[in-house]
């Protein structure tokens, strides 16, 4: 068991994380863990849980929430790990080991930091303490101001930590890694002169001294701007030595200029007076300074290049014509190199060896991206592709295009003047990696392929390098390099004859290797026997390779059952990737049994874990895995669509709380045995996010199996990732969902598909389609006796409709919407129709009902998380009050509509309200406000 502060408020355990419910929950237990084995009485919890005016019923809430936690905590058997909360009197103590606490180990691990003689063993102490950090400290919880001010000081302590690292890492002479781990805090607090102050320094030692002098300048000009003082004497001190070209060693404070008061700075900094009452740094206490000795500075110019590259391949051997002729063909002018072969061969460990041969040769850095051209997972998508790469290169999230077209086109410009080397891994066609070119004369592509892709050469004059299986000797050497020369040398012929039954393929020769290696009693001679008696199935195939096959079979043999069952249900997930839930709903077990056969897999080399708690097969082993158990092919994959549907729910509830449900489960639905719990609406919407692709082929394959009652589901379950990303190409999906609603014969969920893909429509600008599609659809709600349903399809038509210039139908349709909405007591809907009817009242010249309809809105309570609609109601009561002749009210609405929308990033209701004020005000600040809202848009598209 574990508690987490240091991030997302937590409880972790072996099945996952407690479902800890409501955020005034997760701060009763933050309260708690603040003060551990300390009482915390009633009222200082009520200063947690609420910000202003406690409800007269906060007693019986708080007691609610100790009782669920402790119900909570009671069925994750805290007891055993000597945790318990108590009341006393009128308080409330969570007693437990200050080990469980991730807060204490971090204060621990810097106390042992600071501890250190020697700065590379501060580094790994420091670095230690920080990877416990998961997100802001307190995250999903409700922070009250005492909640607040503790977040505040564990993230103080967070950034001097960081402070204190960098300077580690610059008494180590590693200024450039002190340098990449102070960019990334300054922009996420630029006006923390102590971090501006080490980045200049570690930026100068590492040779760049003009982005040191940058970085001075760009503060001092914020600083003036947001603050309106000038640099403190820290980061002025830092500029003139940095200016004299001595910055002093790391680890120790920068001397001052000679004569200059503590308050002086360089010549162009505004003068030595800073402004009354602006604050300095000087009244925070400054971390001590570890006393490491310096560090040369690094040499002027050092590059430090993007690195994408997996690591090198472990055990290479051979290969030593095919490393040349890439060498060769690696020689000339923008080159594509085109690595072939058959499945198994060693490809992808051709391309890395060479890669990371050569880093030299690509001082601008290395991309590299695995197209999976050949797995049943499918391919990813162009424009994710494209995403990594423009990151990797320093281009801004919101500044990533949304098409393929002009992502490549970005993607090109930004690489013709590198020398870069692009590895694209497992491309299945040419016109695929045609996109992903680089533009650069000096770059270099390196692709490979189980096809000969000669499309690819004969129109970007690729050099191709084909790869054929391995001789026997490098067989040999390959089995040497895992289980040891002394143990190849002691049964030479053996060890060849492994390598000729294993028929030269790489993953073969290293999963055989791997079995012997964890058995060091067994003779390669016996193995060499077993392997002899499937002599018949050695002879590889393009695809489903039998030497592989009979490697695996040999490894699957001697693992527990348990693995067993687990992979063989594995091989039948239409998806890619699997964490331990979807394992255990394809298994039929729960989490902690999956992750532990995953473990044993991983162990054999049988799955990948790509990151923390998500592993992958390989393709070939999926094939193999499939063929252990066919008949259990559509109790898994009911299993897995359950786990879909189950975890989707729950995602979308997190992320959408006031959202109507779309559906109830089906009849034979399968609850799993345990299902995700997600801490906040940004947690959720990751999940959607990362799951895409796979929910996508989890649907098809529903689909295609028949089970149309959960394809449909699990697709319109992440309405809510297609609302907040409503472009992204949700079309083809929502299509997928009809064609199954269809063949459901279900009215219900026919209409519910066809709201969402209708409102998708209209935001792509196709109306006419979405004007058919929409105008059956409230036809079927009602037919269904979905009510609710019939209104949102009623607001959606209408919005159509209004844009096709048929007011008064729009009109009706959002009247009727709304009686629909009140008949259920439904307010997050009615708000919805509410909205959307005031503004069409307003665009009919109708401004006493649109300021009717927007008050009645605006009355039924709007939750925080709803501050966008909100801005937008108040912008059209505004703009009511305006037609109405009352221009001093009407301003001051639309003024807090715009302020409404400015505080919750809702830079499109704010341009719109300033549109409205400046309309009818000619005030510069409107226009300035107007400008920087506009400006926002335009950095975010």
């Amino acid at each position: 068991m574990e508690f987490r502060l240091l991030g997302t408020v937590s409880v972790e355990t072996l099945t996952g994380p407690l479902p800890l419910g409501p955020a005034k929950r997760r701060s009763l237990l933050a309260a708690l863990l603040l003060s551990a084995n300390t009482p915390v009485s009633l009222g200082r919890l009520t200063e947690c849980l609420w910000d202003d005016e406690p409800p007269s019923q906060a007693r019986g809430v708080i007691q609610g929430h100790v009782s669920r936690l402790r119900a909570l905590l009671a069925g994750a058997d805290a007891e055993a790990y000597g945790v318990e909360l108590a009341t006393l009197g009128d308080a409330y103590v969570l007693r437990a080991p200050e080990t469980l606490l991730d807060s204490q180990r971090f204060e621990e691990l810097l106390m042992l930091a600071r501890e250190q003689r020697g700065p590379a063993d501060a580094v790994l102490m420091f670095k230690e303490a920080l990877s416990l950090w998961q997100g802001p400290a307190l995250s999903g919880a409700f922070a009250g101001p005492p909640l607040r001010v503790a977040a505040h000081s564990l993230e103080e302590s967070r950034l001097a930590t960081v402070e204190q690292l960098s300077r580690a890492y610059g008494a180590l002479g590693e200024h450039h890694r002190a340098a990449a781990l102070l960019t990334a805090e300054t922009a996420a607090h630029p006006l923390r002169e102590s971090l501006a102050a080490e980045l200049m320094l570690a930026l100068f030692r590492a040779g760049r001294q003009s982005e040191a002098l940058d970085r001075f300048h760009r503060t001092r000009r914020l600083l003036a701007d947001e603050l309106g003082i000038d640099p403190g004497h820290e980061l002025a001190d830092a500029y003139a030595q940095i200016l004299r070209g001595a910055p002093g060693p790391p680890g120790t404070a920068p001397p001052k200029p000679s004569g200059a008061s503590p308050a002086a700075g360089p010549p162009d900094a505004g003068g030595p007076s800073r402004v009354a009452g602006g604050g300095t740094d000087a009244a925070a206490p400054t971390p001590p300074r570890p006393p490491f000795p310096a560090a040369p500075p690094s040499p002027a110019g050092e590059p430090h290049p993007v690195d994408l590259l997996p690591r090198a391949p472990r055990g290479f051997h051979g290969r030593a014509a095919e490393l040349a002729a890439l060498s060769r063909s690696a020689a000339g002018e923008a080159p594509v190199c085109l690595v072939t072969g058959p499945a198994g061969v060693g490809k992808t460990a051709l391309a890395l060896q060479w890669a990371h041969r050569n880093p030299a040769l690509f001082p601008d850095g290395r991309l590299f991206a695995d197209l999976r051209g050949f797995s049943a997972a499918g391919e990813p998508a162009l424009i994710d592709v494209l995403r990594e790469f423009l990151l990797a290169l320093g281009v801004s999230p919101r500044r990533v295009p949304e098409s393929v077209p002009a992502a490549a086109a970005l993607f090109r410009s930004l690489t013709a003047r590198r020398r870069l080397l692009v590895v694209l891994d497992n491309a299945r066609d040419s016109a695929t990696v045609r996109t992903l070119l680089p533009g650069g004369a000096d770059c270099v592509t390196l692709v490979t392929s189980r096809h000969r892709l000669e499309g690819l050469i004969a129109s970007d004059a690729a050099r191709p390098v084909p790869l054929d299986t391995l001789e026997t000797d490098d067989g040999t050497a390959l089995l040497a390099g895992v289980l040891g020369e002394e143990r190849v040398l002691a049964e030479p012929v053996a060890a060849r004859r492994l390598s000729e039954l294993c028929g030269g393929l790489p993953l073969a020769l290293r999963v055989t290797a791997a079995r012997l290696a964890g058995r060091p009693r067994w003779t390669l001679a016996a193995l060499a026997g077993e392997l002899a008696d499937e002599r018949g199935r050695l002879a590889y195939l393009d695809v489903d390779d039998t030497g592989v096959a009979a490697a695996l079979r040999l490894t699957v043999q001697h693992l527990p059952p348990g693995a067993v069952h687990q992979l063989a249900r594995l091989g039948h997930h239409p998806g890619g990737h699997y964490d331990p839930y979807a394992a255990a709903a394809l298994a039929g077990t729960d989490p902690v049994t999956a992750r532990a056969a995953l473990e044993q897999l991983a162990a054999a080399h049988l799955v990948t874990e790509t990151a923390p708690g998500r592993w992958v097969l390989h393709d070939l082993v999926r094939l193999y895995a499939r063929s252990l158990d066919p008949a259990s092919a559509r109790e898994a994959l009911i299993g897995v669509l359950d786990h879909c549907i189950a975890t989707a729910l729950a995602a979308a509830d997190t992320a959408e709380p006031g959202g109507e449900p779309c559906f109830v489960l089906p009849e034979d639905f399968r609850r799993p045995s345990a299902v995700q719990d997600f801490a906040d609406r940004a947690e959720a919407m990751r999940w959607l996010a990362t799951e895409r692709e796979d929910l996508a082929l989890t649907a098809l394959a529903a689909r295609e199996a028949g089970l149309d009652d959960r394809a449909w589901r699990i697709i319109l379950l992440q309405w809510p990732q297609m609302v907040w990303r409503v472009r992204d190409s949700w079309s083809p999906l929502l299509e997928l969902a009809l064609e199954s609603a269809r063949a459901e014969k279900d009215a219900y969920a026919e209409s519910r598909v066809l709201t969402l893909l209708g409102w998708v429509l209209t935001e792509e600008g196709r109306t006419a389609e979405a004007a058919a599609l929409l105008e059956r659809s409230p036809v079927l709600a009602r037919e269904a006796g979905d009510p609710l349903g019939e209104a949102t399809a009623l607001v959606n038509l209408a919005v159509v409709q209004a844009e096709l210039g048929e007011l008064p139908t729009a009109l009706e349709n959002c009247a009727r919407a709304v009686e629909l909405t009140r008949g259920e007591g439904d307010r997050h809907t009615e708000m919805l129709a509410l909205q959307h009817l005031a503004r069409m009242h307003l665009t009919a010249n109708r401004p006493q009902e649109a300021l009717d309809c927007a008050r009645t809105a605006l009355g039924l309570g709007p939750e925080h998380e709803e501050a966008a609609r909100r801005s937008l109601l108040l912008a059209v009561c505004g703009e009511a009050r305006l037609a109405l002749g009352d221009e001093e009210d009407g301003v001051r609405l639309l003024d807090r509509a715009a302020q409404e929308a400015e505080r919750a990033g809702y830079d499109e209701g704010a341009v719109r309200a300033l549109e409205a004020l400046l309309r009818v005000s000619a005030r510069t600040e409107f226009r300035r406000r107007h400008d920087e809202a506009l400006r926002r848009l335009a950095e975010e598209s």
